[in-house]
């Protein structure tokens, strides 16, 4: 097995446990940081493994452009371009159906893209992504799914979900055929219908995956509404199996995923916000096993907009008891100093110390779950 659970919380469906990969084990749960096109933004490989990153996540779509997947087999796939020793995740291309829908046509087949870059038209079906992720040479490989907007009416949902399906099917027996030797994940869909989602995860285990992923969530549905699904979801796949919740999400929301049994996350809030000045601070750093009330209520952290007046003669690290390396040697003063002159090195600290924020944050889960306490 590829997946071993280690503890399971007796207050909630949390577990703490280890993902084995062709490049090493991680630690569950764990976050992601997003290497789209395979750099974190304003931070290096070194930066990264000093921060204590386990896994990076690609996304297929953007490297099959660039570089494309010839000069990726030539470098001894991403690891090797990257100079990155650890476990690498890559989307499909999935939610770039989602996200470029005005530049896409789409049929049974595949999706044809009209290219951001040139405009030339590129071909991504279920066996072509896994071909790509195959050069990538990514542990942790995606079934091209169709990410859906929010709202769609159920027939529209359930003719996606049906195609998902499909395209799911084709990508488990060609990533076999190409002697792929990643971990493969299916993905569940159906929007926010109920009946859709538990239609999904049941025929995703029937096509047998070595773990599950909740997509097409996270995008402006209510959050109550996603909790349920996601509580739901974990009554429907294996817990002998990895869970990963695509695309989630603000802290509060990642714990509360967490004691719905959810093991892996991504999102691009933590490095988003930092290039805008948004740091995420501690107030309890060992207050994570509050009830879901004052989770909502984010009583735990606070964010901070370095770029306020307020920060001008502050001359304090962001928070104190950080361990990060930007507030071991920086002021609240410097960093508000760099984004008023527009001086890109305030982008990087400011994006150190939201990364330690989350990978902080992953720790403290681990522990908490351990103790008992979540």
């Amino acid at each position: 097995m590829s997946f071993n659970v280690e503890i399971s919380s007796g207050k909630s469906r949390a577990r703490v446990g280890g993902l084995a990969t062709n490049h090493g084990v991680i630690e569950t749960p764990f976050f992601m940081p997003i290497a789209t096109q395979g750099s974190v933004k304003h931070v290096g490989t070194d930066d990264l493994e000093t921060l204590g990153a386990s896994i990076l996540l690609s996304n297929t779509y953007h490297l099959m452009l660039r570089p494309g997947v010839e000069l990726l087999r030539a470098a001894g796939g991403l690891h090797g371009l990257m100079n990155w020793s650890r476990p690498i995740l890559t989307d499909s291309g999935g939610y770039q159906v989602f996200s470029l829908a005005d530049l896409r046509k789409m049929n049974d087949e595949g999706v044809t893209f009209r290219s951001h870059i040139d405009g030339s038209e590129q071909f991504l079906s279920p066996e072509k992504s896994m071909e790509v992720q195959s050069a990538i040479g990514s542990d942790i490989v995606m079934t091209l799914d169709e990410c859906t907007p929010y709202p769609v009416s159920e027939e529209g949902a359930q003719n996606s979900l049906e195609m998902t399906l499909r395209w799911a099917e084709r990508s488990k027996k060609h990533y076999a055929a190409i002697g792929g030797r990643g971990l493969l994940f299916g993905i569940q869909q159906g929007s926010t219908y109920a009946n859709l989602r538990d239609e999904s995860a049941r025929r995703l285990v029937e096509i047998g995956f070595d773990g599950y992923a909740v997509g097409g969530l996270s995008i402006g549905e209510p959050r109550e509404e996603t909790y349920a699904l996601v509580e739901k979801f974990d009554t429907l796949v294996p817990r002998t199996s990895p869970r990963y919740f695509m695309g989630a999400g603000k802290p509060e929301e990642i714990v509360e995923y967490v004691k719905r049994g959810i093991d892996m996350f991504d999102c691009v809030m933590p490095t988003r916000n930092a290039r805008h000045g948004l740091l995420y601070c501690f107030t309890d750093r060992n207050n994570l096993s509050a009830n879901s009330h004052e989770l909502a209520d984010k009583d735990w952290y606070e964010t901070m907009h370095i770029t306020n007046e307020r920060f001008k003669q502050d001359f304090s690290p962001i928070d104190a008891a950080c361990g990060c390396p930007t507030c071991r040697r920086y002021s609240r003063a410097y960093l508000r100093h760099l984004f008023s002159v527009n001086e890109p090195l305030g982008q990087r600290l400011a994006t150190l110390h939201n990364l330690y924020f989350y990978l902080e944050l992953m720790r403290r889960i681990r522990e908490s779950v351990r103790a008992g306490s979540l």
